[in-house]
């Protein structure tokens, strides 16, 4: 199997992580924060590492602001449902995600109002949009930092300023960029971070990590045991304890604690000139076919590891599947849990076929690959 669906789900995962899960699994996997012995112990103070390692990564001082979750979609609900309030407004753009779209949805039913920013068919926003639809009550900006369809990178240095002018909370989703793009919390002005943990921070399925800047209160989603002041009813009002109920993904927190030490050693930068090599050459070579159409920015300068397009006349799970079931190559096809940025880019009702690179990839594949959309496209 060559492996290009690294948007989805990372694959393979450095060597160290499925160790660290396996080690966990085997000599303490016990209940950390809840027990007092050795086993509970080791645990605690692996979680509490990979706060640690979280915060650095993405230059972020309070350790215990490092929120674990379940995934991106759960940091996602978290930020944006205990966030906003009754009579507040939120600012989006028509290349997000689901995980952020569908909740800003729900809220409408509560009185909360949106605006969604059209994006070019490039996936690029206007600055002076999202400027202009800014009203007295917004109170929130949700932006992706790099589109899970076209890889589109958005300017969150800029974004977050204009947060800042405004005394306006500004929420990132970091899920195709974390691990892959330089990410400084306090140089974009961000005061909410969400991300997963299977993705560019090469954990396993199963953890995601929302960071919650200093002053940044939200309402919180699940009530529970949290093996603190739990001679009380009502929930613990610090944190992490106050957004972490129940029994923690410790093995899925030791693997991504492996993950990021992966990524420190070899360097962001590294990962992402590794990654934006493949990009170019795939998109390069794809270019001199003029049977397939590829969507998104034009300037390689604003793309990163995600490239989708479609083969004239093709249907794209039909090319999907035979590029799977024939040539061994896994991509993903259809609209990608982003209905409104394939709307923007002009293939809602057509879907694409996404091809994202990781890591662990090499030339020979992406070489395969266009060999292998070549020859369908000739069928």
């Amino acid at each position: 199997m060559i492996y290009l669906d690294n948007a989805a789900t990372t694959y393979p995962k450095p060597k160290t992580v499925y160790k660290n899960i396996m080690d966990c699994m085997t000599n303490y996997c016990a209940n950390p924060g809840r027990s007092s012995h050795t086993m509970a112990i080791e645990g605690a103070k692996v979680i509490y590492e990979t706060r640690e390692l979280v915060a650095k990564l993405f230059n972020f001082d309070d350790p215990l602001r490092v929120i674990f979750t379940s995934n991106a979609t759960d940091s996602l609900n978290l930020a944006i449902k205990g966030y906003l309030k009754t009579g507040d407004h939120v600012i989006t753009t028509s290349m997000e995600h689901n995980s952020v779209l569908r909740p800003i949805h729900h809220l409408e039913a509560i009185g909360v109002e949106h605006t969604i920013i059209n994006c070019n068919d490039e996936g690029l926003i206007n600055l002076n949009d999202l400027q202009k639809s800014i009203k007295a009550n917004t109170k929130l900006i949700v932006t992706t930092h790099v589109s899970n369809l076209t890889g589109t990178i958005f300017p969150i240095k800029e974004i977050g300023a204009i947060c800042r002018k405004n005394n306006i909370c500004y929420l990132v989703d970091a899920s195709q960029s974390a691990g892959v793009l330089d990410i400084d919390m306090k140089e974009c002005n961000i005061d909410m971070l969400a991300a997963p943990g299977h993705k560019g921070l090469l954990g396993p399925q199963g953890v995601g990590i929302l960071l919650l800047g200093n002053g940044i209160e939200l309402q919180e989603l699940k009530e529970g045991g949290t093996g603190s002041e739990s001679s009380k009813l009502t929930q613990p009002i610090f944190c992490p304890d106050k957004y972490e109920s129940g029994t923690p993904n410790l093995p899925g927190i030791a693997g991504l604690n492996a993950g990021i030490k992966y990524i420190m050693s070899k360097g962001v930068n590294s990962i992402y000139n590794h990654e934006k090599k493949l990009l170019d050459l795939f998109i390069n070579e794809a270019s001199k076919n003029d049977k397939i159409q590829i969507y998104g920015p034009k300037s390689e300068k604003d793309r990163c590891s995600v490239v989708c397009l479609n083969i004239i006349d093709k249907d794209s799970s039909e090319v999907a599947y035979n590029l799977d079931s024939i040539y061994g190559i896994a991509v993903r096809p259809g609209l990608h849990c982003a209905p409104l940025a394939h709307k923007t880019i002009g293939t809602k009702k057509i879907g694409a076929v996404r091809f994202s690179f990781g890591p662990f990839n090499k030339k020979e594949e992406i070489m395969y690959a266009i060999k292998a959309l070549n020859e369908i496209s000739n069928k």
